[in-house]
């Protein structure tokens, strides 16, 4: 499995269609065709960002392996429902969330409902505290936060997701989704403000 602690890409600049004359959409169509050549191709490609989403979520290597090894599986028996508009990134991204959502319900305990009332305080973090931090650095204290308020603020914060979109993919409520993100923002302000 590849090394992806730096790895962490944004598909926002991808092209909108692929052109049937570029690579990558003779190597979809040839992995659809079952061609394992093109097919280890295409994983030795895009192991890495998939690795580096996933190790936003979980600091455990056979956790992550594991969901790598789901997320290649749904995306290769599931290529042929590309439909080449779009980012085959945020395609695969997709999926990728999916499967981590999936793990996470399947691991985790079913915690009991917080209150839903939010404190008002304000637990954004500086920017500029965040900016000089390192990537492994930043990653590293939020893998110290616990499960559920490391996974809500990763899909809050970088998969954009919604509350209500958190809610269902952990099958929780959207004002559980607020407490969770609040908490982890307050946490994670206290260990960056702890550094200084």
């Amino acid at each position: 499995m590849p090394d992806a602690d730096n790895i962490y890409q944004n598909d926002a600049s991808a092209a909108s269609t692929l052109s049937t004359h570029e690579p990558l959409y003779e190597l979809i169509k040839d992995c659809i065709a079952n061609n394992r050549r093109a097919q280890k191709q295409l994983y030795d490609a895009y192991a890495p960002l998939i690795y580096g989403i996933i190790k936003r979520y979980t600091y455990n290597r056979v956790e992550a392996d594991e969901i790598v090894n789901d997320s290649f599986y749904k995306i290769f028996t599931s290529l042929h429902s590309f439909a080449f508009k779009g980012s085959f990134e945020g395609w695969m991204r997709r999926i990728t969330i999916n499967c981590i959502t999936d793990n996470f319900r399947k691991h985790i305990k079913k915690e009991p409902a917080h209150k839903v009332e939010i404190e008002q305080a304000d637990y954004s973090m500086a920017e500029d505290v965040m900016g000089k931090m390192g990537y492994k650095e930043l990653l590293g204290k939020i893998h110290e936060l616990p499960d559920t308020q490391r996974t809500v603020f990763n899909l809050y914060v970088f998969e954009q997701l919604s509350h209500k979109e958190i809610g269902d993919h952990l099958s929780i409520t959207e004002n559980n989704s607020r407490w969770y993100l609040n908490d982890a923002r307050k946490r994670l302000k206290e260990k960056i403000n702890s550094m200084h």
